[in-house]
């Protein structure tokens, strides 16, 4: 039996997706905990590339069970969406695709919500997917849960409870048209015809698999620093992307996770809006986002670009409690002549002595560089650690004194090949 968690330990955009793939290989079930469509992992397979927001990466590998936990957001229209791409790319979904009877469900109303919220002053930077305003549902006690779908009068309830809620909002304080009640029940009683085939009670299919010896890996979406308690509010996330979102998005227990994976980007690069020391406004910046090809999955949206931080990442390792870590993207970093790290901030003309997650201080510190050498050589045909030049050897074993981490994995590119353990 293995339960494993993986944690993106940035901003997100580590390429959690590609390593899912990778591990997928030596799990029997992969479930995704948390977040919803505004995630996108990417995965790159010989000359076919798949992007995927909701199903996990693991469904790319034939044995592999897929599962989307209750700590998930559903937006309908976009797993409908994943599983149709997924069918025509000859990839089975049915009887490899659960999704939790208590997962809630993203409605018309949340994604409008969202995106007159993000057209105001005071933006986030969020994805406009309606994930905020779902999680706020959910809290507030008036979500609609997958398993509501199952009852078309409970359903009937809850919308068109919902919508004049929604509607008096939309109407009265935004001047915008009202949603229509009759044509959102129709779409969502439609739905469920098409997805009552994948409903499971999650946590008796997970709890009941553990005691079977199975394997499981656990994938969170976004990064740590985008964490709602943990993160750099309030520029994050609406739900828990840290290893303990696992077990609230699951229903496995804490007594059953064996080990937390994190994804580590070479460089470190944030979405949307929010503090970023290390941030990259000049000629190096825009190098490692076009070479990184640092553009979103989802949205498309330019990422911002720096150096990495291992001050962020030693964070990180904390509050997620790192067993090893895998190492994305070092491949982007072959073109410098010099590389810096972040190891740690100066604010007010004092060190500091921990990563300050409140966004006034965190703004205002002074990033401490260590430079390094590069390589100047391509590493993409690199297929183990043995092959690396010894100023890449010399940059990983930097980063992991510094950040406190044990590097297991390192990707030299984006396809699965182009992957290797540490001996």
């Amino acid at each position: 039996m293995s339960v494993s968690v993986l944690v993106g330990s940035q901003w997100g955009d580590e390429g959690k997706g590609k390593i899912v793939d990778i591990l997928s290989e030596k799990y029997e079930i992969v479930t995704r905990y948390q977040g919803g469509a505004n995630a996108g992992h990417t995965v790159e397979i010989d000359d076919k590339k798949f992007v995927l927001h909701l199903i996990p990466s693991g469904i790319l590998r034939e044995n592999v069970i897929c599962v989307i936990g209750n700590g998930v957001v559903i937006d309908p229209t976009a797993l409908l969406e994943e599983i149709s791409l997924l069918e025509k790319n000859d990839i089975k979904v049915a009887g490899r695709l659960f999704i939790s009877h208590n997962a809630h469900l993203i409605m018309p109303y949340h994604k409008l919500l969202d995106s007159i919220s993000e057209s105001g002053e005071n933006k986030i930077g969020t994805t406009g997917r309606g994930i905020g305003p779902c999680y706020i549902d959910k809290y507030a006690r008036k979500g609609i849960k997958i398993v509501d779908l199952l009852n078309r009068k409970v359903l009937e309830e809850k919308i068109r409870e919902n919508l004049i809620e929604k509607n008096n909002l939309l109407k009265k304080v935004y001047e915008h048209a009202e949603l229509n009640v009759e044509e959102i029940i129709k779409q969502y009683v439609e739905f469920d015809k098409a997805i009552d085939k994948y409903v499971k009670d999650v946590p008796v299919y997970l709890n009941n698999a553990i005691s079977e010896g199975k394997s499981i890996l656990l994938e969170g979406a976004q990064g740590a620093l985008l964490d709602v308690d943990h993160g750099t509010y309030p520029y994050v996330t609406s739900s828990s992307p840290t290893s303990g979102g696992a077990c609230t998005g699951t229903g496995i227990p804490p007594t059953k996770i064996d080990s937390v994976i994190g994804i580590v980007k070479a460089y470190t690069t944030r979405v949307g809006n929010g503090p970023f020391p290390t941030e990259l406004l000049d000629d190096d910046g825009e190098s490692l986002r076009k070479i990184g090809a640092e553009y979103g999955a989802t949205t498309g949206r330019p990422r911002r670009c720096g150096w990495l931080d291992t001050a962020l990442v030693r964070y990180s390792a904390m509050i997620n409690g790192f067993d090893s870590v895998a190492i994305t993207k070092l491949d982007v970093l072959s073109q410098f002549d010099q590389i810096k790290v972040c190891g740690g901030y100066e604010l007010d003309g004092k060190t500091l002595k921990s990563f300050p997650t409140d966004v006034d201080r965190l703004s205002k510190v002074i990033p401490v560089y260590k430079k390094l050498p590069g390589w100047k050589k391509d590493i993409s045909n690199c297929l183990s650690y043995a092959e690396l030049p010894k100023a890449t050897k010399d940059y990983l074993k930097f980063i992991s004194g510094e950040a406190g981490i044990k590097i297991d994995i390192i990707s030299v590119g984006p396809k699965r090949q182009q992957t290797f353990y540490v001996d």
